[in-house]
């Protein structure tokens, strides 16, 4: 498995990824997708085997702990340093599922979050997932103000000790 830097290639793939795993109301936009790619490539990682993007993380880099609902529509790029990394989307292929990509995206983003010199990484998840996220070293800070998707979140955070 390689895991590397988003290039606008990655597009269809992502986004197709992005719709199988996600309601239609949690799901990011193609013209979402395309517009991270674009802006916060620094940030968005890909996982790719045997030439097949596998999975990818990304989000942008935020002056807050939590992520906001906002941010899943807005994006801007992200400063060189500082702030914490809001993951807006982590997604696998079904093809690839129980390879542990997913938990080697959070791996190298967290790298990612230490050269650049973040506070951590931030992002919200449904309660079933809390368990997944405690096992990559995440805190769960309890139930988050965000309603994307009209659902329930928790708010998940790794700190950068770094």
């Amino acid at each position: 498995m390689k895991i590397r830097q988003v290039i606008p290639a990655d597009l269809e793939a992502a986004y197709k990824i992005e719709a199988s795993n996600f309601s239609p109301e949690e799901a990011a936009s193609y013209e979402a997708v395309k517009s991270r790619i674009a802006k916060i490539p620094d940030t968005f990682l890909v996982a790719e085997i045997d030439g097949q993007v596998a999975g990818y993380i990304e989000g942008p880099a935020v002056n807050v702990r939590h992520l906001t609902d906002d941010l899943f529509q807005t994006v801007v790029e992200n400063p060189a340093t500082g702030g914490y990394i809001a993951v807006t989307s982590l997604s696998v292929a079904e093809d690839f599922k129980g390879q542990a990509v997913g938990t080697k995206l959070i791996a190298a983003l967290k790298d990612l979050a230490c050269e650049q010199k973040r506070d951590g990484i931030t992002l919200t998840c449904h309660d079933y997932l809390i368990s997944y996220y405690e096992k990559n070293g995440f805190t769960n800070d309890g139930q988050s103000q965000s309603t994307h998707g009209g659902a329930v979140w928790y708010d998940m955070v790794w700190e950068n000790k770094a």
